[in-house]
Formats: structure tokens, sequence, C-alpha cells
């Protein structure tokens, strides 16, 4: 055998003979045609068979689909020129920094065309850098879209610096024509159409099919409940709930029925809550609501309260279904810790809108001012801080 230079290597196809190399050691490996199994033939240390071993194939360059690309310095420099946060898109969407292709002076010129300031389109791209990946044409056509629901580029300027996935999430422009043209079909009014550009921009980029699956659900079950209208079933549950179009029929149906069955409503009370306080509801998880109202009930039986009770409380104010389980609790406890009375809260559920700490600051608040909370309406605990303030300066000019 032909003795080998430490690093090198050698293949020869014909005899099936492949040389590795280790550091300070020689390997050699073949093919034993007798006996069809791989034998070692070795020229090291025994005790090299106890540490590790790395080598390399040399002269062979390797590439694989996980391998990434080298990074657009072009588009560093100019995203940092624009004044883009960096770091915050790269958290964001981390994949953009590895186009070699972006279109971020493209997009630059046409939201200044559209009076966006600098500043906002900077944090545009911080926010949602997958913008910068939106060729003009594209953008020129989405917007026309957009026009049809918003009344003046500024509003929708407006609309991207709060919310710019609303907008760059999807660019599917023939997708989003068919679905405004649908939604117009069915009722919707350009008001409804722009809460959910803002609020629930995912229903945009359903298919079509899926938001014509819900809307006829949603047309059925009106019908149902013996609303003589469907079409303005749909409007008001969708203008109270603008997700409800990115739910699942079998999700809002399981949560229809759980209202229906747990608080036996007639067909005219479901129809009013559904349509009113109760339909954000039909959002929810439907073992994540029964676990809710699971809890509030046992949590209010435990304090003397009537199942009467509990069903008033949470037809009242249906949003308490969406407090976590120890949440619910805490704030029951925090308020039934300062003397006020169970009944108070049953009557005023939206004293829970307020967090702990809020709850306890006002509580100290009126205590010193001389209140007495048994006595007081309690829900000047939940207004807003100015009402809530000028209400405290009055309490303590009568004290």
């Amino acid at each position: 055998m032909q003795s080998l230079s430490l690093g090198q290597t050698s293949i020869s196809k014909g005899l099936n003979y492949l040389t590795i190399m280790a550091p300070g050691n020689l390997w050699h490996m073949r093919n034993n045609f007798l006996f069809g199994s791989r034998c070692w033939m070795t020229r090291f240390s025994a005790e090299i068979i106890f540490k590790s071993v790395s080598f390399r194939l040399f002269g062979v360059k390797c590439h694989n689909a996980d391998s990434e690309p080298l990074k657009n310095e072009d588009l560093l420099k100019n995203l940092l020129t624009m004044g883009v946060d960096i770091d915050m898109a790269r958290k964001r969407q981390p994949g953009v920094f590895h186009r070699m292709i972006t279109n971020e002076q493209d997009l630059k010129m046409f939201l200044l065309s559209k009076g966006a300031s600098k500043e906002v389109i900077a944090s545009i791209i911080s926010r949602y850098p997958r913008a910068i990946t939106r060729t003009p044409e594209n953008l020129s056509k989405r917007w026309d879209l957009w026009r049809k629901i918003v009344t003046s580029d500024l509003e929708i300027v407006n609309i991207l610096e709060r919310s710019p996935e609303s907008f760059f999430r999807s660019n599917n422009n023939l997708n989003l024509e068919n679905n405004i043209k649908f939604l117009y079909s069915v009722g919707l009014t350009r008001k409804c159409l722009c809460r959910l550009l803002t609020s629930a921009p995912r229903t945009f980029s359903n298919s079509l099919d899926l938001n014509k699956q819900m809307v006829e659900f949603l047309q059925a079950a009106g019908l149902s409940l013996g609303h003589n209208d469907p079409t303005d079933f749909v409007r008001k549950i969708i203008f109270k709930n603008p997700f409800i179009l990115i739910q699942s029929t079998k999700r809002v149906k399981a949560n229809i029925e759980f209202l229906q069955s747990t608080f036996s409503l007639n067909s005219e009370e479901l129809l009013i809550l559904i349509c009113g306080p109760g339909a954000e509801i039909l959002d929810l998880s439907n073992d994540y609501a029964r676990r809710s109202y699971t809890n509030i009930k046992e949590k209010l039986f435990s304090l003397g309260c009537t199942e009467e009770e509990v069903q008033k409380f949470v037809l009242s104010y249906p949003d308490v279904i969406f407090l976590a389980e120890k949440k619910f609790n805490d704030k029951i406890d925090c308020l039934m810790e300062e003397n006020i009375r169970i009944s108070q809260i049953i009557e005023n559920p939206r004293v829970l809108d307020s967090s702990i700490s809020t709850l306890k600051s006002r509580i100290k608040e009126l205590v010193n001012a001389g209140c007495n909370l048994s006595t007081l309406n309690i829900t000047l605990l939940s207004w807003s801080k100015k009402r809530y303030e000028a209400k405290l300066k009055k309490l303590s000019r009568l004290a």
C-alpha cells in the first residue's frame, strides 16, 4: 500500500477503498469481499478509541437546504438609513434578512406618496418586516382594494401605523377582492368591513369558501332561532364580534348550544344574548367556556349565592367568562376582604374589569376619604381614571 501524508484523502471507486484522516492517526477501511463485512486496519494508539475524533473530507464544498444564504448587506444599510429598528425586525421576522431581493426603497416611495411620514414607515417595517417583500404592483393593487372600504389614503396610513399586519400579511389580492365583494353582498356596511380590516385582518386572508361557510352557518342559526332577517342577524353578530369569521363553525355551534343549555334560554332570549353582550363568547374554546363557568358557579356557591343569582351575574356581564379561574377567584377574595358584600358584586359585575392592584389602591383611597364600602356604589372601582379621581375628590370634600 502506498503511504499517504496526513491531511490527504483518497477515494478509489474500483477498490471500494476509503482513507479517513484523524489528527495524529490514520484509519483505513476496506470492504471484505469474502465475508461481506467491514474490517478496520489501524495505525494508532489504543487510547484513541476513547477520544472524540473530528475529521472532514478536503476539497469538497457542501451545500444543503438548511444552510442560510448570505445576509443582504445592502438591505441592512438601507434599513438603518431609513431608521428601522433592526433588532426588533430581526426578532419578528428573521427570514426577511436572508432574502437577496427586497423592495424597501419601493415601499418607502409608495408610502411617502400616500402621506406616510418617514417615522411611520420605519415603524411599520420594524414591526412587520415582511412588508419590504411586496412589489410596487402588488402594493398599488392592494391599496386600491382597501380604498373600496376605507375612505381616504390618510385613514389607511393610520391603520397601517396601528396594525401593519392587516395590510401586509397576505399578498393574494384576488382573494382579498373576492372576499370584499362577498361581504358587501351579504349586507355588511363599509364601517363593518373597516372594523374587520383593523381588528381581524385574517378574515380577508381566509379563502372565500371559508367565509361563505361561516356566513351561511350564521344565517341558518338565525333562522332556526326565529330571526326573520338572516342578513341583519349576521351583520349584528359580526359587528359585535369581528373575530367570528376566523373561527370554525364547529366552535361557534358548540358555544351557542352551551349558552342555551346552561342558562335555559328560549330562542328569543338566546338571540338577544348572542346579538349583544354574549357575542364574544362565541370565540372561546368550548372547553374553556365550560370550565370558566363551572369555576364561577363553585366560587359564588361557596359564598352563599343561589343558582339564580349566579346566572343573573353571568348573563348581566358575560365577559366574566373570559377571566381565568385564579384571576376571578383572587378578585372576588380581594373585594370580600375589604368588607364588600357579594350582593354588591353580583349587582355590579363590571367591578371585576379592574386589576387587583387598582382595586386595592382605590379601596384604600376611598376608606381614607371616609367611605363606607359596604353601602357604596362600587361601580366607581372600575371607572376611568379621570372620572374616578373627580368622584374621589368630591367624596373627600364631603367627608
